[in-house]
Formats: C-alpha cells, sequence, structure tokens
C-alpha cells in the first residue's frame, strides 16, 4: 500500500475537502479556532514539543537547527502517538495542523520530514 501524501496547515486557514485526516499537531488548542469551524480529525497533543523546549525556541530561525534536533529527540519518547500518525499517514493524505505564524521554522514541518524519512 502505497503512503499518502502530507500537508501542512495553519489552524487559521480553513479546512479543505482535500486536506484529508486533520491532524493538530500543537499541545495547546489554538487560540481564537472554534473546534466545530477546525475540522480537526485527531489531536495527538503528545507530538508537541514540550513547553519548554517551545519557549527556547520561540521560533526565532537562528535557533532551527537545533530545535529540530532536539525535538526529534523528544520524539523518541512518543512512539504510541509516531505510530498512530503513521497508520493515517499509510491509509491516505494526512494534514498536520499547527497554529505558529512561521510556516517555515514549526514543529509541523519537522513531523513532515520524519514521516517522509519512515516512509
Amino acid at each position: 500500500m502505497s503512503q499518502g501524501d502530507i500537508r501542512l496547515k495553519r489552524a487559521y486557514d480553513a479546512p479543505a475537502n482535500n486536506d484529508g485526516k486533520r491532524i493538530l499537531v500543537d499541545g495547546m488548542w489554538p487560540r481564537g479556532v472554534k473546534k466545530e469551524e477546525a475540522d480537526i480529525d485527531e489531536w495527538l497533543k503528545a507530538l508537541a514539543p514540550s513547553k519548554e523546549l517551545r519557549q527556547w525556541f520561540g521560533h526565532d530561525p537562528n535557533k532551527w537547527e537545533e530545535f529540530q534536533r532536539r525535538y526529534k529527540e523528544e520524539l523518541k519518547d512518543c512512539q504510541d502517538a509516531m505510530k498512530q500518525l503513521q497508520e493515517y499517514h499509510k491509509d491516505g493524505r494526512v494534514t498536520l495542523v499547527f497554529a505558529a505564524k512561521d510556516e517555515k521554522h514549526n514543529n509541523a514541518v519537522v513531523l513532515k520530514h520524519v514521516l517522509q524519512k519512515n516512509d
């Protein structure tokens, strides 16, 4: 069975019919987003970076390389949630939903890379 594709989308962008399974990968619900409007299929809080890592990073692009390394280390302790995400990915398209303003430097970008590496 072929893997589905992985998309990234901010929680503040409208859901689309072609998003596939929409998975929120943040530890906190996005501020100002109504649950019924977000159309989230699964909220995998366990895959969010720790509070300490998130606060240290602060979406500073200068810390991006180190953030990726530390976050991948944290993900090693989230095997159940990673397996669940991989199962969704095997079943078809998934959209990793995140709240960060920076669309290039956030945990969803790292998760997508990790998933694709495991294909």
